[in-house]
């Protein structure tokens, strides 16, 4: 069972950088798996994820020093095309952080944008969290009958 738990854990860590992993199947697997604790899944699944996003701060915290490096994954056009729907829109982006493909630029740019700490967890963490337990309450309804 631990080895569940961490799985997810890493999994959801993985998926919340700017690596290409999902963590939504493994949530849902361990769930339907009928082994696991719901709320327990729920808090690993949001611990990682919003751990993850923080790597993603601190990147966008230093990326003028690093940002014009072969292995940056994030182009100067995508870079600045963040940065501009974040300077119009503000922290209210982050709300968004948990949808693939632009959330997690979205993290960076917060960093970027030297975003708090403390308002980005905030954020991030509702935002991911609900987006986790959604996922879990349809998972449960929709292959449980519940």
């Amino acid at each position: 069972m631990l080895a569940g738990y961490l799985g997810l854990f890493f999994a959801a860590f993985g998926a919340a950088t700017l690596l290409p992993l999902q963590s939504e199947a493994v949530l849902v697997g361990l769930l339907l798996s009928g082994h696991y604790n719901l709320w327990l899944l729920l808090a690993i699944a949001t611990f990682g994820n919003v751990l993850g996003s923080v790597v993603n701060w601190l990147l966008g915290r230093s990326v003028e020093r690093v940002k014009d490096r072969r292995w940056f994954p994030v182009s100067t056009a995508q870079l600045e095309k963040a940065r501009a729907h974040y300077q119009r829109w503000g922290h209210w982006t982050l709300l968004l952080s948990w949808v693939p493909v632009i959330g997690d630029p979205l993290t960076l740019v917060a960093g970027v944008m030297r975003e708090p700490l403390w308002r980005f967890l905030l954020i991030v963490s509702l935002a991911k969290g609900a987006r986790y337990a959604i996922l879990a309450l349809f998972a449960v309804s929709q292959f449980t009958g519940h």
